[in-house]
């Protein structure tokens, strides 16, 4: 059958409906075109980023779960202050993720009111979440001590509800006013220029220029072990500055300099996928890392106490071998009576009788010779000499002591010359 010349028209407006609706290579018949993003193989853009997203979804819900099962391992209660700031900074940084599928899908009504809505409230949870904790950080670095930990999660989701309320209002405005028109049919929030798009988000960079100031003030203090933790910010902040120049610089003049507005979707696309990644590397992990360790204070009293115990110990070790002398004297071989052994000349200054002679003062030569009580051979005692019993030659001993021998030269000096020992 000829085409009449009134149906060539119809015919090729119909020809590119049938060309667009085809689906590209890795998707099926059946799919939605609004979905092609998610499977087309020749942009593999979208193939990246849903791989990249997934992951990072993973681990903000693994990392939910470490924060909220570590709270009973956490020694410092001013670290445990902030765990309510990290699970609600790892739920930003979780749908940040999961909107990156939002920029990866086709525009329609849905996904551009969900883009709008949720790209400035879900960067201002994070960078709030930061802002608090910063703040707490100036106090702690100066006074090792700040606000409490409601105060802060309370200051966190305050200003989470001030990007919520300016996201509200722009998205109403948007969607009701009718540009210019009489027409009673809602506006197209696809239909919204680049320009507008940034100049909505300047609540946000507000924030993050802030929390940048204080990140820096944080690192002047003198409890320098909270610096680390602005560190963190800080290098995360900086990080999160040069992302979204980037991305501002290429949405609103890289891709028209190019002249591909398709580019538009996989520029904020990356910039959220690449930000997130950022906040997980640079803040995410480290703090996490840190939030069980024990801090200097609980340091230095684990320090004092096993001092104590080596003390104790000292003092046990010297009561047992006290007990070994006295056990070791039992065994002893022809030991004297008690009431027969003589005060040694230094039972005067120790009061022990001679015993444990190496734990007790011990008087030199001159503070004997300074005595006023003038003695018979003063000698004696100024160079001692062995005198050994004849019961300790007749005696089955084989070894002769050094204590026994230097007690029988104790002796007075009338024993020594009515005894029948020989002396050396």
């Amino acid at each position: 059958m000829m085409l009449t010349p009134r149906w060539c028209p119809l015919v090729a407006s119909l020809l590119p409906v049938a060309m667009a609706v085809a689906p590209p290579g890795g998707c099926g018949d059946s799919l939605d075109s609004l979905y092609f993003n998610l499977c087309d193989l020749s942009a593999v853009w979208g193939i990246v980023l849903q791989a990249v997203s997934g992951a990072g979804i993973l681990i903000c819900f693994v990392f939910a779960l470490v924060l909220v099962t570590s709270i009973p391992f956490i020694q410092d209660g001013k670290k445990k202050s902030t765990v309510a700031i990290q699970v609600f900074f790892n739920f930003g940084t979780f749908g940040l993720f999961c909107l990156v599928f939002d920029f990866i899908i086709s525009e329609d009504f849905a996904t551009c009111a969900s883009r709008r809505f949720l790209f400035g409230v879900l960067f201002g949870i994070c960078f709030s979440c930061l802002l608090a904790h910063t703040l707490r950080l100036n106090f702690l670095v100066r006074k090792n001590d700040g606000p409490k930990a409601w105060y802060i999660f309370l200051l966190a989701l305050s200003l989470t509800l001030v990007e919520v309320i300016i996201n509200t209002e722009w998205l109403i405005i948007t969607i009701v006013r009718n540009n210019g028109t009489h027409s009673t049919s809602l506006g197209d929030p696809c239909n919204i220029a680049e320009m507008d798009f940034v100049v909505a988000l300047i609540y946000i960079m507000f924030l993050i220029v802030v929390t940048l100031g204080f990140a820096v003030a944080s690192q002047w203090g003198q409890f320098k072990h909270w610096k680390k933790h602005g560190a963190f910010i800080l290098v995360t902040v900086s990080f999160s500055i040069a992302i979204w120049i980037v991305w501002i610089v290429m949405y609103i003049y890289g891709n028209d300099k190019v002249g591909n507005q398709r580019w538009n979707d996989p520029t904020i696309a990356i910039a959220l996928a690449a930000n997130a990644w950022v906040f997980v590397f640079l803040y995410t992990i480290p703090e996490i890392c840190h939030l069980t360790k024990a801090s200097l204070e609980q340091n230095y009293v684990e320090e004092v106490y096993p001092t104590r115990g080596v003390g104790y110990e000292t003092i046990l070790k010297e009561q047992q071998a006290q007990h070994m002398y006295i056990e070791n004297k039992a065994f002893s071989m022809d030991e004297p009576n008690a009431a027969n052994k003589s005060k040694s000349p230094y039972s005067g200054y120790s009061g022990y009788n001679g015993q444990l002679r190496n734990s007790v003062y011990q008087p030199t030569e001159m503070a004997l010779m300074n005595k006023t009580v003038p003695l018979e051979n003063p000698y004696d005692h100024y160079i001692p000499r062995v005198t050994i019993s004849q019961s300790a030659f007749s005696s089955n001993a084989s070894t002769l002591r050094a204590e026994d021998a230097f007690t029988t030269e104790n002796r007075q000096p009338g024993q020594h010359e009515g005894s029948s020992g020989q002396t050396f």
